[in-house]
C-alpha cells in the first residue's frame, strides 16, 4: 500500500511550492501598499489571535494516538497558507466593491480570525484527509466564508466586524458537511482513540484557548472592548464550572471525564461571542455560559448516539457540540437580548430581528451547501483518497520512530 502513495507524497512539496509562488505573485499585484497603523494598538490583539490558532488549536487537536505529528504540523501548514489566502481574498473583494482601505495590521488580524473557521472545520475531518485535501479545503473555505460575510454585509447590512462573529458557526457546519462525504472509520479502530498522555496535551490546548478567548472575542470590538472581555471571562468561568458538575453527574461512576472538560469549558466563550460587547450585566453572560456547557455535554451524549449514526457523519474532534451548537445558542441569544433591550424604544425592532436571523440562516446555509460541494470535490479520484484502513496514521506522511 505504501508504494501506491509514494508519488503522491513526493508531489506534495511541489504543490505547496506552486501555491506559495502563486501567492507571492498575487501579493505583488494586489497587496501593493503598507498602510501602517500604530503598532501598540493592534499588535497585542494580533499576537493573541495567533496564540489561539497556533498554540491553542495546535494542542487542542493533538489527541489521536497515532496522529499527533499530523494534527499539529498540518495545523501550522494550513494556517500559514490560509492567512495569506484570506488577506488576498479580502483585498480582492474590497477592490471589487471599492471599499476604503484598511491598515495592514487590522487586515492581518481579520485574516487570522477568518482562519479560525478552517481550523474548526479541520477538526471534523481530522485524520481522514491528506495534505492536498487539507490545502484545497483551506483555500475553498476561505473563499466561501469571505463570500458569506460579504453577502451579509451587502444584502443584510451587517457591520464588517460583526460579520466575522459567525466564524465558529460557519467552521463547524462546513466541516460537518465535508465530513459527511468521507467514509466512517472502523468503530473499534485503536488508532481512532487517545491515550492519557495525549489527553493531557489536548487539555493544554484547551487551557490556551480558555486563557486567550476573552482577547479573541474582543479583538474586533472598538467601543466596548473591556465589556466584551469581562463578559467572555464570566461566560467561560460559568461554562467551566458547569462542565465539571455535569461530567460527574453523567458518568456511571461519578468521575470527571476529560473529554467533557476538554470541550464544554470553551462553549461559553463561543456562545457569548455574538453579544459580548452588548451584554450589560455579567449574570446574563454567566447564564449563557451555563446553558452553552449544558448543550455541549448533553449534545455530545445525544448526537453521538442518535443523530450522527443516522446521518453517517463522523465528527473526529466533536466540533459540532464544542463550537456548532454553542454558536447556534449564541446567535439565538443575541436575538432574544435584542428584543428585550429594544422592545420599549425601537421602532425598527422587527427589521433588526429579521436581519440577525437572516444572517444566521444565510451563514449556516452557505456553510452546509458549500461544505457538501467541497466534500464531493475532495473525494474525486485525482486527490487520492486515503483508504479507511489508513485513517489516523502519522506514518503515511511523517518519519516516525518505530517505537511510536
Amino acid at each position: 500500500m505504501a508504494a501506491q502513495y509514494r508519488n503522491f507524497r513526493n508531489s506534495v512539496p511541489w504543490l505547496i511550492l506552486l501555491l506559495e509562488t502563486l501567492l507571492i505573485v498575487l501579493f505583488y499585484f494586489l497587496f501593493s501598499d503598507y498602510s501602517r497603523s500604530p503598532l501598540k494598538d493592534f499588535y497585542t490583539d494580533f499576537k493573541n489571535v495567533n496564540h489561539v490558532m497556533i498554540f491553542g488549536f495546535g494542542f487542542f487537536l493533538m489527541f489521536l494516538r497515532r496522529y499527533g505529528f499530523s494534527s499539529s504540523g498540518f495545523n501550522l501548514l494550513t494556517i500559514a497558507l490560509g492567512v495569506q489566502c484570506s488577506v488576498l481574498v479580502e483585498d480582492f473583494i474590497n477592490f471589487l466593491l471599492q471599499s476604503p482601505k484598511v491598515d495592514v495590521l487590522p487586515r492581518l488580524t481579520k485574516a487570522a480570525v477568518s482562519m479560525t473557521a478552517v481550523v474548526i472545520s479541520t477538526g471534523a475531518v481530522l485524520g481522514k484527509t491528506n495534505p492536498v485535501q487539507l490545502i484545497l479545503m483551506t483555500v475553498v473555505e476561505i473563499i466561501f466564508f469571505s463570500v458569506s460575510r460579504w453577502m451579509n454585509i451587502i444584502f443584510l447590512e451587517v457591520l464588517h466586524n460583526a460579520s466575522l462573529v459567525h466564524v465558529h458557526l460557519f467552521g463547524a457546519y462546513f466541516g460537518l458537511a465535508v465530513s459527511s462525504r468521507f467514509s466512517e472509520p472502523w468503530p473499534r479502530s485503536e488508532k481512532n482513540a487517545s491515550t492519557p498522555k495525549l489527553d493531557l496535551m489536548s487539555m493544554l490546548g484547551t487551557l490556551f484557548l480558555w486563557v486567550f478567548w476573552p482577547s479573541f472575542n474582543s479583538v474586533l470590538v472598538t467601543d466596548n472592548k473591556s465589556t466584551a472581555i469581562y463578559n467572555t471571562y464570566f461566560a467561560l468561568a460559568a461554562s467551566a464550572v458547569t462542565a465539571f458538575v455535569l461530567s460527574a453527574l453523567t458518568t456511571k461512576d461519578g468521575r470527571f471525564r476529560m473529554t467533557h472538560i476538554h470541550s464544554a469549558v470553551l462553549a461559553g466563550g463561543v456562545a457569548v461571542g455574538y453579544a459580548a460587547e452588548s451584554i450589560t450585566y455579567p449574570w446574563i453572560a454567566m447564564i449563557l455560559g451555563l446553558l452553552a456547557s449544558v448543550i455541549a455535554i448533553l449534545g455530545s451524549y445525544c448526537l453521538q448516539r442518535c443523530l450522527h449514526p443516522v446521518l453517517k457523519i463522523h465528527d473526529t474532534s466533536g466540533v459540532h457540540f464544542t463550537f456548532g451548537l454553542p454558536a447556534v445558542l449564541g446567535a439565538l441569544a443575541q436575538v432574544v437580548l435584542l428584543v428585550i433591550t429594544c422592545w420599549p424604544t425601537s421602532q425598527s425592532l422587527g427589521y433588526s430581528v429579521l436581519t440577525h436571523i437572516g444572517a444566521f440562516c444565510l451563514t449556516i446555509s452557505v456553510a452546509l451547501i458549500t461544505g457538501l460541494i467541497t466534500g464531493l470535490i475532495l473525494n474525486l479520484k485525482p486527490f487520492k483518497i486515503v483508504p479507511v484502513s489508513k485513517y489516523f496514521e502519522d506514518q503515511f506522511y511523517w518519519e516516525v520512530s518505530v517505537n511510536v
